[in-house]
């Protein structure tokens, strides 16, 4: 459990790692979605740990245990302020290994915006339910109004998460809405407008990423539009990509009843890509 100093926010934020006893295969940078936070992901770093990877991640400003406000954002440049700082912090014996992105969610678009920039400095990319286009594409209307309320009320919540298109687990659900670190703040103006502008930024710029990349989505998402991840598939430059699309999964493939064999899909992929 580590603090990182996020350079655009003034802010700390909440780091964590998990390794495997042996030295590892490979780091994951884990960067989580909105409204959630780094440790909901342990059955996912317990299961990268067994396979002899380390996993490395954060909590968002204004998310868990860091610092920030819940559901606005400044600028989305702060969550790219935020990865670069978890890169910083890491342990010197294991910046030389490869470096895989796993991206869930909003972090899947964060991911995939930190990549036009930075790609260089990964082996790879998974992204799991990337929000790369919108359930039901906005208008230039609604998009002009979003732009609009961002500047005179960018802390004005606009969009809810129906927790129920979480997962098909009951279970999972029950303790989402139980969690203490997930608020239940609804998306400010602020936020969905930075995030509607990096959409549009990822979809026309897609061809500029080149480095292996595995898209994963379950067909039932309710909450990121499998269309997304068929899009980047489509559209990126890397000449190593796969798409799964998972019948019948709900919005979060690693938590649903099947995650552990999309977890295995995962480190198989991983594991084939840097024995490349």
């Amino acid at each position: 459990m580590l603090a990182a100093p996020s350079a655009a926010a003034g802010a700390n934020l909440y780091c964590q790692r998990w390794t495997p006893d042996d030295a590892p295969k490979a780091n994951i940078i884990l960067v989580h979605g909105y409204d959630e936070h780094s440790g909901r992901y342990a059955y996912f770093a317990e299961h990268c740990v067994n396979h002899g990877f380390a996993v490395h991640t954060l909590d968002h400003w204004g998310h868990g245990k860091s610092d920030g406000e819940n559901g606005f954002v400044p600028e989305f440049s702060v969550y790219h302020d935020g990865l670069d700082a978890l890169l910083g912090q890491m342990p010197a014996e294991q910046q030389a290994l490869p470096l895989i992105l796993v991206g869930h969610s909003l972090g899947g678009l964060i991911g995939a915006s930190y990549l036009l920039e930075n790609q260089s400095n990964f082996a790879a990319a998974v992204l799991s339910g990337p929000a790369i286009k919108a359930t039901e594409e906005p208008s230039s209307f609604m998009k002009g109004v979003s732009r609009f309320l961002s500047k005179v009320a960018p802390r004005m919540g606009v969009l809810g998460l129906e927790a129920s298109g979480v997962s098909r687990d009951p279970k999972v659900v029950a303790e989402y809405l139980a969690d203490p670190l997930v608020s239940g703040t609804k998306i400010s103006a602020r936020l969905a407008a930075e995030m509607m502008g990096n959409m549009e930024a990822v979809q026309n710029q897609a061809a500029r990423i080149t480095l292996p990349m595995l898209l994963l989505h379950g067909e039932e998402d309710s909450l990121t539009a499998p269309e997304g991840s068929i899009f980047l598939n489509e559209h990126i430059g890397s000449k190593e990509k796969m798409l799964k699309i998972y019948p019948g999964l709900f919005h979060e493939i690693f938590n649903e009843p099947e995650k552990d064999a999309v977890l295995t899909d995962m480190t198989d992929w991983i594991e084939r890509i840097i024995a490349e």
